[in-house]
Formats: structure tokens, sequence, C-alpha cells
């Protein structure tokens, strides 16, 4: 399955659909079992006898392959949220809750980054792109900083303030609510930022460089 963003130490992910998935492997050793013995609960759960809709199975168990040491390909699964919840329902025990629990705060910092990057990709996506090359595990402050910052140099608020200010639901891109010149700034310092994110490492530095060229660029136009 092709990764938006890599698997964490607990194999959770975002797969290429912007979905957050958990790897059966991983769930397997966390929670202290043999995979086939995970493999078998899934199969359980996901048996058209066992009262879930081939809908609910179809959407959070995908089956896949990895191979082991030895280079077998052996069968895993790529769960949602949703699947990893029906499938460690009946796992008990201390360690089990506290892996549970554990396995929800991932859950929902992983969906959090998802919100972070979708946004991020709709105003910024050479920026976004090339940000994923430059890291490689990528967090969502090295994408929300630098929109952030972008975003402030040109309309004077962060996204997240303009849509406060403009009445706009959470998570909506702010562009088709700007000016054509301020449109054409983002594009412009996004594409110059690319170049700093390699040159300059120091934020407050790459900061002080686009506010300067977009100086520049405004002295032109007047």
């Amino acid at each position: 399955m092709k990764e938006l963003v890599p698997k964490d130490k607990y194999g959770v992910f975002a797969d290429a659909n912007d979905t957050a998935r958990v790897d059966s492997l991983y769930v397997a050793k966390y929670f202290e079992k043999e995979h086939f013995h995970v493999l078998r609960d899934i199969a359980r759960i996901t048996d058209t006898k066992s009262g879930l809709s081939e809908d609910f199975t179809q959407s959070n168990f995908e089956r896949t392959f990895y191979r082991d040491s030895t280079g077998r390909k052996l069968p895993c699964y790529m769960m949602t949220r949703d699947g990893f919840t029906m499938l460690v329902m009946g796992y008990t025990g201390k360690k089990a809750m506290r892996f549970k629990e554990l396995y929800i705060r991932r859950f929902n910092e992983m969906e959090n980054f998802i919100q972070t990057l979708v946004t991020a990709r709709k105003d910024f996506p050479l920026l976004t792109e090339n940000i994923r090359l430059l890291h490689e595990n990528p967090k969502p402050y090295h994408f929300s900083n630098e929109c952030d910052m972008i975003n402030r140099i040109v309309t004077g608020m962060t996204a997240k303030q303009f849509r406060e200010a403009h009445g706009l639901e959470k998570g909506k891109s702010i562009r088709p609510y700007l000016t054509d010149d301020q449109v054409r700034m983002l594009e412009t310092l996004q594409k110059v930022d690319i170049g700093l994110l390699v040159a300059v490492p120091d934020y407050e530095q790459r900061k002080r460089y686009l506010e300067w060229y977009k100086a520049k660029l405004m002295e032109k136009t007047a």
C-alpha cells in the first residue's frame, strides 16, 4: 500500500487516500500476540457470518502482503481506526488497555496531521511536496509553520485566523477568498521558499528573506 506518511514505530501511517491506518504486524507486536492469531481474529470478525456488513469490511480491512526474513510472501492487513477498534475490542488486561489508549492517541495525532497536510496541500502544493522530500519523517509543524509564515506575510494573518475572520469552516481553503494579487504573491513566495528550505535552515532568517523579497516585488509594481 502506498503511504502518504510513513509508518511510525507503532505501525500507524497515512495511506495515499489521506486515511490513517495501522499495520496488523505492529498490532501483533505491541499487543504481544502471534501475527497468525491476529490474522485469525481478523478472519473471524470479517467473515460473512460475523454480522459485519461487507461495506464495513471492505472499507476498514485491506489485505496486503509482506516478506518475512526468509523472503516468503505472507498476508497482513492495513486497518483503519474503525477496523482496529473492532479488532482489539475483545483484547483485555491492563497491558491491552494501555496499548488501546496509546493507539487511539496515535490515530488522533495522525488524523490531525493528515488534516494539516491536506489543508496545506490545497494552498501550497509545491511547497508541501518539497517539505515531504526534505524530511524523512515530516511532522505537522513542518507544514503548518511554513504555510502560516507565507500567509502572514501576504495577508497579515494565518489561514486559521483568516477563516475565523471571514466565517469559513475549519480546513477550508482560503485561496478562493484572496485577491488575484495575493494569490500571485503566495505562488511566488512558495517557489522562493522551496529554495530557502534547503539553503537557509533557520526559520526566522527565511521569514526575513521572504519579507524582503515581497517588499522588493511591491516596489517594482508600485
